[in-house]
């Protein structure tokens, strides 16, 4: 019960979180405004914004599954952690361009909070597994020298 209870409690701390870094890109990029005249439905912006924003999230769940299982998985959890990066960086960049191009506030059509949850996820993502990445060379580094020493020497 308890440890459901730090679960949980952990979790609304991430969204909360996530949430205040969103609403402080849409101030920093003087996009938090509501629109004057509001857009109802799909518009390419915000099918654009929405696809950056699921590579982000691919990009967090990859590297994180990838920093989890980097000790049992080896080449393939490295092959993971790289593509977290490289999603984390698509992800940012496209979030950064939803944001540059638009031109209006929240309910435009311009995807402004898919532009910005993209950005922030996919820098989560980057981080992740950029932290998984440094992690495994560690490990591997050690674990080379380990092998070095155990060799016997040669007369």
């Amino acid at each position: 019960m308890r440890r459901t209870f730090v679960l949980f409690l952990a979790a609304l701390v991430a969204v909360a979180v996530f949430a205040g870094l969103v609403y402080v890109v849409l101030v920093v990029t003087h996009l938090s405004g509501s629109a004057a005249t509001t857009v109802q439905g799909p518009t390419t912006r915000r099918l654009w914004a929405t696809t950056a924003s699921v590579l982000a999230l691919i990009s967090v769940v990859i590297g994180g599954l990838a920093m989890v299982r980097s000790a049992k998985f080896g080449t393939a959890a490295r092959l993971g952690m790289i593509l977290a990066l490289a999603a984390g960086l698509v992800a940012v960049i496209n979030g950064a361009l939803v944001l540059a191009v638009a031109n209006g506030g929240l309910g435009s059509g311009n995807g402004v909070v898919g532009g910005a949850a993209a950005l922030v996820l996919g820098l989560i993502g980057m981080i992740i597994g950029g932290l998984a990445l440094s992690r495994s060379r560690r490990r591997t580094v050690a674990t080379s020298r380990l092998n070095e020493r155990q060799k016997p020497l040669k007369s």
